[in-house]
């Protein structure tokens, strides 16, 4: 009698990201739901969201026009928070100032982001003299202090959203190259990977397929993080005179107009202070939350 042999168990099928979208955002969902601290960072940016979009709606004065017989007020009925020096509602310019700290913040975040992504993800795809190449010259770029280079470009072509948005993408992209390469290693190798070159697939199209989907993890707490960053150098370059120009309702500029008036009317300067704070605060708990519900280390992802 010849022995009975055991029928071998089926293939595994590869973590490819055939799944498509539906399958990552639903699992971010129940990430969401799990970590308290990414849903309450995630419902306060939510919350400035909204408020930036209903500003209109939300006050009936004029975020720019002023009126010098109501200049200097303190906090009342008629002006929740009191005026500044031109006679401008402080809180009109707080709320209308979140669109443009939003605005300006999450545009350059996300070209930020797609950049270095892509960039990263092909260094590791390529490898080879293109990896080498890159990373020397995103080394080179890193070594050179951020707020020089933020000045020297606002300073040779001039403020602007746009040349803003320029400046800070130089910053920005070589370090998200680095974490996002990082995390690209670790997928190369697979199998998934490894079939997807067997079939002659080009590299934008593994990229898209099979890298890109099991590493969005490390893109949004990346996101996240670079986000709140760049929310905090805008108004740097605000609060110094090489950011938004006035009468801009911009926090880090009504800082810097009112901060020779805070022993007369201390809100003027407060109020856009501690809506910055809480916007930080907020991203910064979205992306802490996200890293540790997620298991994203970033300083090992970035080495």
């Amino acid at each position: 009698m010849s022995a009975l042999k055991t029928p071998a168990p089926a293939p595994v099928p590869a973590p490819s990201a055939r799944s498509g979208a539906s399958g990552s955002a639903a699992r971010a969902w129940r990430t969401v739901r799990s970590s308290r601290p990414a849903a309450i960072g995630l419902a306060i940016v939510a919350v400035h969201l909204v408020i930036a979009l209903l500003a209109p709606l939300l006050t009936p004065y004029h975020p720019t026009v002023g009126d010098a017989s109501h200049a200097l007020l303190g906090p009342g009925a008629d002006h929740w928070a009191g005026t500044d020096q031109y006679g401008r509602d402080v809180l009109t310019r707080v709320v209308y100032g979140g669109r443009y700290a939003l605005g300006v913040s999450v545009t350059a975040t996300l070209i930020t982001i797609a950049l270095g992504t892509v960039l990263g993800c092909a260094a590791a795809l390529r490898g080879g003299w293109l990896d080498d190449v890159l990373m020397r010259i995103l080394d080179a770029l890193l070594s050179i202090p951020a707020i020089l280079v933020l000045l020297v470009i606002v300073t040779a072509l001039g403020t602007g959203s746009g040349v803003i948005v320029l400046a800070i993408g130089v910053i920005c992209v070589p370090q998200v190259v680095r974490v996002v390469r990082g995390a690209a290693l670790a997928v190369v190798p697979q199998d998934y990977v490894t079939a997807a070159r067997a079939r002659g697939e080009s590299t934008w199209a593994i990229l898209r397929r099979e890298v890109l989907p099991n590493i969005i993890d490390v893109v949004c707490v990346e996101f996240a993080m670079r986000a709140s960053w760049v929310v905090l150098l805008i108004s740097s370059l605000s609060f110094l005179g090489f950011g938004a120009d006035p009468p801009t309702p911009d926090w880090g500029l009504m800082v810097s107009e009112n901060r020779t008036a805070i022993t007369v009317v201390p809100m003027a300067s407060l109020a856009p202070i501690i809506a910055l704070a809480t916007l930080v605060v907020g991203l910064n708990l979205a992306a802490d939350g996200l890293s540790k519900a997620w298991g994203v280390d970033r300083i090992r992802e970035g080495s």
